[in-house]
């Protein structure tokens, strides 16, 4: 007898009503269980800042270098607990701040932002914007994402960018939006390049400097890219960066036990959503790969399972 089966006087079935029940239960439980999930990760996995600490051993490099990567802050005026966060990763002391992008969620948020970073700004630095630095996000489906990575809403409102890369370039933070800067850190000759969001299409390589403090060979070669789309890690390791830095993914953002990403909204494959690994350049060497799972979230899916917030502190080590 199945569960929709009745008794000859019309009434349902013990079994029947026992399976209906079990089910019930079943449903009320995964109800529930979902709901603490959710809760869990906007009232805790939001804001469990965490620090951490790579090495990362670089061929020809004469002495190391202190680099704090920061990625989608996603700032929201008010949002306190981050606020304060951000300021205190001064305290590291970092030799070199690189930001791949993504600062904003909300068109007043500029000026806490920069409020937020301006300790780390007393440091030399570089920086590339993401999409959610030149428009505000939008509500989504977020099983949307499980379908492919997302696409611009030409509706988007436009923020406010001039008035944060003014900020950050007044501070002589190099904007490597496509673009490349030459710099002298620690003793070291650095060549950054970088470019715009590739997420959006933006991205344009420009090589690296002709010549830097009078080498042509500098110590270590850096590309910076918002979204690491694999077009451009080929490029960047073709070109014989030692390092290449990205962030965009979130690390998944909502990922299973263990950390392991469901998706990274781009064609990089899910194993590679955050921390370090390595590509092979046409020139037959292997390239640093660093993507940050970043900081914050779209103000429109504020939650982090599995996924804490991140900052990461890379040490350049000579190998």
């Amino acid at each position: 007898m199945t569960t929709t089966d009745r008794r000859r006087d019309g009434r349902w079935s013990s079994r029947g009503v026992t399976g209906l029940r079990a089910a019930a239960a079943a449903a009320a439980i995964t109800a529930v269980t979902g709901l603490g999930a959710l809760t869990y990760a906007n009232q805790v996995g939001l804001k469990k800042f965490t620090l951490r600490r790579v090495s990362v051993p670089v061929a020809g490099v004469p002495t190391s270098l202190r680099i704090l990567h920061i990625s989608d802050i996603h700032y929201v005026p008010g949002q306190q607990q981050k606020f304060r966060w951000l300021q205190e990763l001064a305290e590291l002391q970092p030799d070199l701040v690189i930001n791949t992008g993504d600062n904003l969620s909300h068109h007043q948020a500029v000026p806490e932002v920069l409020e937020a970073l301006a300790p780390l700004r007393e440091f030399p630095g570089a920086f590339v914007p993401g999409s959610n630095d030149y428009y505000a996000p939008k509500l989504k489906n977020p099983l949307r994402y499980l379908l492919g990575p997302s696409t611009l809403d030409p509706e988007a409102q436009v923020l406010p960018t001039d008035a944060l890369f003014g900020g950050f370039e007044s501070s002589g933070w190099a904007n490597l939006s496509n673009a490349h800067a030459a710099v002298r850190i620690n003793g070291l000759s650095l060549h950054l390049s970088g470019v715009d969001d590739p997420h959006i299409g933006r991205d344009e390589f420009t090589g690296w400097p002709e010549t830097a403090y009078g080498s042509q060979t500098p110590d270590l070669r850096i590309a910076v890219a918002h979204a690491p789309v694999l077009r451009v890690l080929e490029t960047f390791a073709d070109a014989r960066a030692d390092l290449v830095l990205a962030g965009h993914t979130h690390g998944g953002q909502v990922c299973l036990p263990g950390e392991q990403a469901i998706v990274t909204n781009c064609d990089l494959p899910r194993r590679y959503a955050k921390g370090l690994h390595y590509r092979r350049g046409s020139h037959g060497g292997d390239v640093a790969v660093h993507v940050s799972a970043g900081i914050g979230t779209s103000a429109k899916a504020p939650i982090r399972l599995n996924c804490p917030p991140e900052a990461t502190l890379l040490e350049i080590t000579p190998a």
